[in-house]
């Protein structure tokens, strides 16, 4: 029961509520504190103790149902005592007394503080509900419009927020790009369309309206003297400057229209142009220039020189940039085209296509008539040097050798072809390496100046054969010289053979060496009794060049392209015609006088002749050497080989019987001269040993004989000794005493002397010491007699006497004295006996005294 008491009072606070549901009546009532609520058993407390709500000052809530008042703000209810509610309606409440909800009222938003605009900020807000503002001005629901700072906002519940818009600051060179979200009128009192743009440049704050936005913020393009704007035209418009744009239209903005420039939404900025600045040595030329009229001039050119600096319009080009003014040498000149007919400088007509050229020294900028071929420059060529040049109106080609050429209007380089094998042996000296074929295949073609006169430096006893095919001649240079080819010239390639047995077509090259020289060929031979044999021959030889003047004959040399080949057959031939006709046996033992006769033949007497001429082509060869015979027929090779090694057995055995017989008769021979020397060193030994014996008798009679005679004389040498030692121990005594005297008489004199000078600088010493004490004295007497004066002397020295007479003049005494004139009186003494009683103690002087 305590229980059910304690659960069913309710003590309600100060500015609390509580909501009582009677369950008979279904009807839920508020009760208010301060009270004490006593609960009934059909009553129920659905809410509560709750705070009433408390708005402070500047803040707002929202209650959604609220109750509904009457005109006197008073609360009503319907027939059941049930609170009448405006459901699906909300209710603002601002600053005032604390109070309950009503049972069906809901807090929908919590106490809020109002919202507090700054300046240059603004709140976009919409209607939501058709209401009736308090300055009678109508809001239909969907309207939009701004509340502007600063201010409080008041919130209404017809009315939503949203958004809170900030004003954009438009600095100096910016501007604002705006777009209407629908037809609205700005703020400039201009009617806008919905999409429409336009841009704001007034400095300051802008505050967008309720159907504007802000699309972009806009800088200010500065412009200088090096920079301008390439503008396009969006649409047909007037521009800031007052003109009309057309659509599509292009222009430029430089620094004498504005220094700044912004965009309108009409036009775009194509690009920032830089200005073009031409020195004094420059020029260009401008490709579709505009006219006077403001139109570009379609195909037409514009000659700009400098010094100057400018802007490229729309659509003008630089036709190849900025050039540098034509300024040519004394060796330079420029070949020029006309390709539009114009009247030069000169007053002569020019027709399109006609070639001319300027020569230096001078500068050249092209008129836009003119076209600059090329720069031609002086060539300057040895005399060993040229160049090939074609004439192009009548294409003939000439060289031009050893001097300086400028090629004119109508000529041109000419690039000589030759043959790639050509090319490679040109670069080749014929006398350090051969040009085999195979590797002139694999080389690649050197870097020629084809232009260039083809050259070739003919080695000594050297020939090189140069063809001219438009005169169908042909010369011989002969070695050392230097080759220069004509334009129709080709050099004769020889084709030789090389390697060993010889191979056609080996060896390349375009010089032909006159030897003397070798070469060696392999070929096989076949005797009469059909042995075959491998011969390997080398022959020496040289080209005849006796009649070298003689153009035929030289020409002779190089009638024959394979002049090795052509040899070596015609050897091989002879050779083995002559070696067809003996037998092996026989050409084994005579291989050489067989191959020598059978190649230079014999001459009238027999003999064989010292070489081998070929009419054809002058080679003459003068000796031949036979490296080597080997038999190609395997049991040939092994018989022949049987045979020589019996013959070297053979050999061998002969060899060394001889050897051995030798040796046997050698030994026998030195045995014999070793006996015989044997009997020579014993009689020799004998006589050795008879003179030893001779010696030992002689000596041991000397030793007997002489032994006395030896004491005698040593004992006649020893006295002789003694005396003189004697004699000489007393004249060194002698000396040695005379010695000691003069030392010590050397002795006594350096210490007399030290004394003496001891003893000089010491009264010196002295002497300086009685001067300087002397000096000090004077000065300080001096000192003295300067410090007390001369007047204080005196005074001092009467100071006695006068206080003597003052003291007799004072007792009145008078007396008189008579002396002999020769015996001195002492006055001052008689005084003093006079007055002695009355005269003061004598004092002790104190020199000290006088210092001061």
């Amino acid at each position: 029961m305590a229980n059910v008491n304690a659960n069913s009072v309710y003590r309600i606070a100060p500015y609390h509520y509580i909501h009582v549901l009677d369950q008979n009546l279904n009807v839920t009532r508020l009760e208010i504190g301060p009270k004490t609520f006593v609960k009934q058993d059909n009553e129920k407390v659905v809410l509560g103790p709750e705070k009433m709500i408390t708005i402070p000052p500047r803040h707002y809530c929202v209650v959604e149902n609220p109750a509904i008042k009457d005109q006197e703000k008073k609360i009503q209810f319907d027939e059941s005592g049930q609170v009448k509610l405006a459901f699906a309606e909300l209710e603002i409440r601002f600053a005032r007394e604390p109070f309950p909800l009503y049972p069906g009222e809901i807090l929908k938003q919590n106490i809020t503080p109002l919202r507090i605009l700054p300046a240059n900020s603004a709140l976009r807000l919409k209607a939501i509900l058709d209401f009736e503002e308090e300055n009678g001005e109508k809001r239909v629901a969907g309207d939009e419009w701004l509340f502007e700072g600063p201010g409080t906002y008041i919130p209404r519940k017809e009315v939503s927020v949203e958004e809170q818009i900030r004003a954009t600051t438009i600095k100096p060179n910016q501007a604002i790009r705006l777009r209407a979200r629908k037809e609205c009128t700005d703020r400039n009192g201009k009617e806008r369309v919905t999409g429409e743009e336009w841009v704001v440049k007034k400095n300051g704050a802008y505050l967008p309206g309720a159907y504007e936005e802000v699309v972009s913020v806009v800088d200010a393009y500065v412009l200088t003297e090096k920079r301008a704007l390439h503008m396009r035209s969006l649409r047909t418009f007037t521009d800031d400057f007052g003109k009309k744009r057309l659509n599509g239209e292009e222009w430029l903005i430089t620094l004498d229209d504005t220094e700044t420039h912004i965009p309108s939404v009409y036009e775009e900025v194509v690009g920032v142009v830089d200005v073009t600045t031409l020195s004094s040595r420059q020029y260009a030329v401008i490709l579709d220039p505009i006219g006077e009229d403001g139109k570009p001039q379609l195909g037409k050119k514009r000659l700009i020189k400098g010094e100057k600096s400018f802007f490229l319009q729309p659509g003008e080009k630089l036709e190849k940039g900025i050039q540098d003014v034509f300024v040519l040498g004394e060796d330079e000149g420029l070949i020029l085209k006309c390709i539009e007919a114009f009247e030069d400088e000169n007053k002569q007509q020019k027709s399109p296509g006609d070639r001319w050229m300027i020569k230096g020294p001078t500068d050249y900028v092209p008129p836009v008539e003119v076209e600059v071929v090329t720069r031609r420059k002086a060539i300057p060529l040895d005399e060993n040097e040229g160049i090939y040049v074609r004439d192009i109106k009548s294409g003939k080609v000439r060289a031009i050798v050893g001097q300086t050429y400028m090629l004119n209007q109508d000529e041109e380089l000419w690039e000589k072809q030759l043959m790639p094998n050509i090319e490679k042996l040109l670069i080749r000296n014929p006398l350090l390496e051969a040009a085999l074929t195979e590797k002139l295949d694999k080389e690649s073609l050197p870097n020629r100046n084809k232009s260039r006169v083809v050259s070739f430096r003919v080695p000594h006893n050297g020939a090189v054969q140069v063809y001219d095919y438009k005169e169908k001649k042909a010369r011989v240079v002969f070695g050392p010289n230097l080759v220069l080819l004509g334009p129709d010239e080709q050099f004769t390639q020889l084709s030789l053979s090389g390697g060993k047995p010889k191979i056609p077509n080996k060896i390349k090259s375009i010089c032909l060496l006159l030897g003397p020289d070798f070469s060696t060929d392999i070929f096989q031979i076949e005797t009469a009794d059909h042995a075959r044999l491998s011969l390997t021959v080398s022959y020496n030889w040289h080209f005849d060049t006796s009649n070298i003047n003689d153009p035929k004959e030289a020409a002779k040399l190089f009638n024959v392209p394979d002049f090795v080949g052509d040899a070596c057959k015609s050897i091989s031939s002879r050779i083995r015609g002559a070696v067809a006709s003996k037998s092996f046996d026989f050409f084994h033992k005579n291989s050489a006088r067989i191959i020598r006769e059978s190649v230079f033949g014999l001459d009238e007497n027999k003999k064989i002749r010292k070489e081998f001429y070929f009419e054809q082509n002058n080679l003459v060869i003068t000796s031949i050497d036979i490296q080597g015979v080997e038999p190609v027929d395997q049991r040939t090779r092994d018989s022949l080989q049987k045979s020589v090694q019996l013959a070297i057995e053979i050999t061998t055995n002969s060899q060394e019987a001889t050897a051995k017989h030798e040796a046997e008769r050698a030994e026998q021979e030195a045995r014999g001269k070793l006996e015989r020397q044997k009997i020579l060193d014993e009689a020799e030994a004998e006589k050795a040993r008879r003179a030893l014996l001779e010696l030992q008798a002689l000596s041991a009679a000397v030793e007997s004989t002489g032994q006395a005679k030896a004491e005698a004389q040593s004992r006649a040498e020893a006295q002789k000794i003694e005396g003189e030692a004697a004699v000489e121990q007393a004249r060194l005594k002698a000396d040695a005493a005379k010695i000691e005297a003069q030392s010590e008489l050397e002795r006594l004199t350096h210490a007399r002397n030290a004394e003496l000078g001891y003893v000089r600088e010491q009264n010196e010493i002295e002497i300086s010491k009685q001067t300087q004490l002397s000096e000090v004295e004077v000065n300080k007497f001096k000192k003295m007699v300067d410090a007390i004066g001369a007047q204080t002397l005196r005074e001092m020295a009467t100071a006695g006497p006068d206080l003597q007479v003052k003291m007799l003049q004072a007792l009145g005494l008078q007396s008189t004295l008579i002396t002999d004139g020769s015996n001195p009186i002492n006055l001052f003494n008689t005084a003093n006996g006079l007055i002695g009683n009355f005269s003061p103690k004598k004092q002790k002087h104190n020199p000290e005294d006088d210092v001061d």
